[in-house]
C-alpha cells in the first residue's frame, strides 16, 4: 500500500503568465504558496482474486479490465504514460472540493504520479513530478491549464516561480524572517464562495487570444516583483493587500467570466468591512476567495459574507510526499519464481504459513 499526500495551493500574483502560450514568448512569474489542505491518493497492486484488474475510486467508482476502459482522463493517461501493466487499485480523497481554484486537478495528477512511481519502487525528484504532470495535462490531455499548479503541488512552500521562454522553470523559495511570514499569514482569509466551476472553461475565454491581453499580463507579472519587494523590505504589510487588489482588477479584465455578479458583490462587501484587497484563487469564476485584511477586521468581514465558510489554514513547506510505503506482495513475480523453482504459491507469498503447515 502506498499513500501519497499532496498540498493544494493559493496563488498571490502572476497567475495567467504561467500559460505556455504566454511565457514561451514573454516569460512569466508567479508568487504562490501551498497550504495544509491536501489531496490524498492511496494505491496498491490489485491481488489476482478479483474479476477486474483496475479499480479507481473518486466521486465515482470504476472497475475495469483494461486501461482503455477507464473514463477518468488523468488516471487513464498516467497509467499509460508510466506503462503500468499490472492490476492497480486507486482511492482519492481531498480536504477541499474540486473545481474550487485551489489547484486540485494538478495536485491529483502529481499525487498519482508520485504514488505510482513509488509502487514501482522508484524515487522521483520534485522537478520530475512537476514536469511529468505538466506533460500529461498540457500535451497529452490538451487541457487549457497553466504550469504553476503542478510546480507548487510537487515542490510545496512559499515560492517564487519563473517560467522562461525556453521552457525552463526556476523554483526559488521566498526567504523571509519567520515573523514576516507569520505577519503575512495573519492577514489572510480564505472563504469558499460556494460556486463550482471548471478552471479550463474559464481559461479558454482568454488563453486562446492571450496576445491581446498583453497589458494585463505584463502588469500581473510586474506585481510579482513588487509584492516580493514589499515582503522583503519590511514596509507596511498592507501594501501587499493593495497590490492584491490591483492584480485582481487586472485579472478580472481578462474575460467577462473571470468574475461575475455574485463574486463582485462578495468582494465589495468584504472591502467595505475592512479587506484591503483579495482575489479568486484560481482561473476565476468561483471557488475560493482569498482576502487580505488586518486580523482585527476578520470577524467583521466573515459576518459581512453571510456565513460563507471560512477555511483556516497554515502554510505548508514540503510539497508532494509519500507518507506511507509498504509495497506488499508482488504476485506476478511470485508466480514466475514458482514456475522457475518449483515452489508452491504459499511458500513464496506467505512463507510463515508454509512453515506452519
Amino acid at each position: 500500500m502506498i499513500i501519497c499526500r499532496t498540498p493544494y495551493r493559493i496563488s498571490f500574483f502572476g497567475g495567467g503568465t504561467d500559460y505556455p502560450g504566454w511565457y514561451r514568448q514573454h516569460g512569466g512569474a508567479v508568487l504562490a504558496t501551498t497550504i495544509d489542505k491536501y489531496c490524498y491518493l492511496t494505491c496498491r497492486h490489485l491481488p489476482p482474486f478479483f474479476e477486474h484488474r483496475l479499480r479507481i475510486v473518486y466521486r465515482k467508482i470504476e472497475t475495469c479490465e483494461t486501461v482503455d476502459q477507464i473514463s477518468h482522463p488523468a488516471v487513464r493517461e498516467t497509467l499509460r504514460f508510466l506503462k503500468i501493466d499490472r492490476g492497480v487499485e486507486l482511492h482519492h480523497d481531498g480536504d477541499l472540493p474540486a473545481r474550487s481554484g485551489m489547484g486540485s486537478s494538478s495536485a491529483f495528477t502529481v499525487s498519482l504520479l508520485n504514488a505510482l512511481h513509488a509502487l514501482r519502487g522508484e524515487i522521483t525528484t520534485k522537478h520530475q513530478l512537476a514536469r511529468e504532470a505538466i506533460h500529461i495535462e498540457q500535451d497529452v490531455l490538451k487541457e487549457t491549464v497553466g504550469s504553476q499548479d503542478q510546480v507548487l503541488a510537487a515542490h510545496g512552500g512559499l515560492k517564487h516561480v519563473r517560467f522562461q521562454p525556453d521552457g525552463e522553470i526556476e523554483v526559488s523559495p521566498l526567504v523571509l524572517p519567520a515573523g514576516r511570514v507569520a505577519e503575512l499569514k495573519a492577514h489572510l482569509l480564505l472563504v469558499y464562495t460556494g460556486i463550482a466551476r471548471t478552471a479550463a472553461d474559464v481559461a479558454k475565454s482568454y488563453v486562446a487570444r492571450i496576445e491581446t491581453r498583453r497589458r494585463q499580463l505584463r502588469i500581473m507579472k510586474e506585481l510579482v516583483d513588487e509584492s516580493i519587494e514589499v515582503l522583503a523590505s519590511g514596509m507596511n504589510i498592507l501594501a501587499f493587500g493593495d497590490l492584491l487588489h490591483e492584480a485582481w482588477q487586472a485579472k478580472r479584465s481578462l474575460s467577462s467570466i473571470v468574475s461575475n455578479g455574485e463574486v463582485d458583490d462578495l468582494y465589495e462587501r468584504a472591502r467595505t468591512a475592512g479587506a484591503v484587497g483579495g482575489k479568486l484563487t484560481g482561473a476565476g469564476g468561483g471557488g475560493f476567495l482569498l482576502l487580505f485584511a488586518p486580523p482585527e477586521k476578520h470577524r467583521e468581514i466573515i459576518d459581512a459574507l453571510d456565513g460563507r465558510i471560512q477555511v483556516p489554514f497554515e502554510f505548508e513547506p514540503a510539497g508532494s510526499q509519500i507518507i506511507f510505503y509498504e509495497p506488499g506482495v508482488d504476485y506476478q513475480e511470485a508466480e514466475r519464481a514458482r514456475d522457475r523453482g518449483g515452489y508452491t504459491f504459499k511458500e513464496l507469498v506467505r512463507p510463515d504459513l508454509a512453515e506452519a503447515s
